[in-house]
Order: C-alpha cells, then structure tokens, then sequence
C-alpha cells in the first residue's frame, strides 16, 4: 500500500458534506493521496455547488449522471469503480460518509495502523457524537476507547480504509446489485478470505448519523413511520 485514493459519496446535504470535506483536506496526511467526491444525482442546484467548492477547494468531482442513468443510489456503482482505482494504484480505498468530521490525525493514523497489521482487511475509525461518546453504529465497542483491536462484527463505511490486498480478493462485481448498502456484507467476508477487520477507538471521528440521508433520522425520531417507509419503498437494503 502506498497511497490512498479517498472517497465521499454524496446526494445533497451540502452543509454536513462542505464540513466533511474541510476536515479531510485539512488532514496531516504524510503519503500520497487523492481525494474524490462521487455526487449521486445531487439537485441541480446542489451540483452547482459542488462544481464550485471544486474549484475553490481542490477535489476532484465526479458527477454519477455522467456514468449511469440508474437511479440513486449508486453505492456500488462507487464501490466498483473505486476497488479497481485502487487496486491499479497499489492504493488504499479511503471511504470517509458525509455526515463524518475527522480529525487531523485520522486518515494517517489509518493507513499506518492499517499498514503495520498485514492481515489487516479493513481499518474503520470508531464513531462518536459532538461529546466525544462512541455512537451509532458503533456503540459496542463502549469501555474500550483508546484501543485498537479486531473485531468479528462489522465495520461501517463511515470511515474505513480497505487495504488493496483485500481489495484484490474480495470480488464487489459479486456483490448483489438489489442492495443499497453494502458494508455488512464486505466486512463479513474478510474472515472467509484469510483477514482481520481492526476497529481504531483511538482514532475517533465525529458522527452526526443519517445527516447525508435526512429521512433515516425517522428511525430515532418517529421508527414506526421510518421502518414503514423502509419496507414499503424498498429504502436501506442490506
């Protein structure tokens, strides 16, 4: 491994995704890197948007109207394209969500971490609210902050690096393309390819959960209305 190719998927949210991407441009990052926003059919007034903060900022964008016709999301259309430019670039895949703030140390301390465990599939930073307290989707991992150890549950792709030895074993052109989210079923599979995933609790990032996709806040606020348009509308498949 040695570079890394990061990645934020984005529909909307311009506010929570602006923020998450000063952070990462902002990282003490020591090695190589390129970092690409992958906009999912975004408004068009969103898009603008983002075109500017290109410009200003200095990512690179990639709008997924120019690729496909297929409707958001486009979550493994990203997945795809992304494990092939890494595993071209001997590269770390770096997905960072855009309800995610890191911290300045994050994304080296990653690919360090990452890099010192050869059998190490995913790197995934815990999550934690405004307060500094582990959160959702990570809350099992409560009593062991400052730790780094592996884990059987699985890593969220909140901010996780999947180092291109795994990528290069782990076939996503297999993956079902009827799912929407697809972070269970990758993580699960490290074991079965010969890999560890590490949880880093000592390498926390802040998690405004569902902030990129508004309606799943339902599942806290009102989870009766949340579940019914999960299942109704075929939303949030796993």
């Amino acid at each position: 491994m040695k570079s890394l190719h990061i990645v934020t998927p984005v529909k909307d949210s311009i506010e929570s995704t602006l923020e998450t991407i000063k952070a990462i441009l902002s990282s003490d990052i020591k090695v190589p890197y390129t970092y690409t926003i992958y906009n999912d059919f975004s408004t068009a007034e969103n898009t603008a948007l983002l075109e500017k903060y290109s410009k200003e900022l200095g990512f690179t964008l990639v709008n997924i109207s120019d690729l496909t016709d297929h409707p958001s999301p486009n979550y493994l259309l990203v997945l795809q394209r992304c494990r092939r430019e890494a595993i071209a670039q001997d590269a770390g895949f770096l997905l960072v969500e855009s309800d995610v703030v890191v911290a300045k140390d994050t994304l080296q301390g990653l690919f360090d971490g990452a890099l010192e465990r050869e059998d190490c599939a995913i790197a995934a930073s815990v999550t934690v609210d405004d307060e500094g307290k582990i959160n959702y989707p990570y809350e099992y991992a409560r009593g062991n902050e400052g730790k780094c150890y592996a884990v059987k549950k699985h890593c969220s792709f909140c901010c996780s690096l999947l180092k291109p030895e795994f990528l290069r074993k782990m076939d996503f052109d297999a993956l079902d393309p009827t799912k929407h989210w697809y972070d269970v079923q990758i993580s699960h599979s490290a074991p079965d390819l010969g890999f560890k995933n590490y949880l880093f609790a000592n390498l926390p990032v802040v998690h405004r959960p569902h902030q990129s996709r508004p309606w799943k806040q339902l599942k806290y606020k009102n989870p009766l209305k949340y579940y019914w348009i999960k299942f109704t509308k075929g939303f949030d498949k796993i």
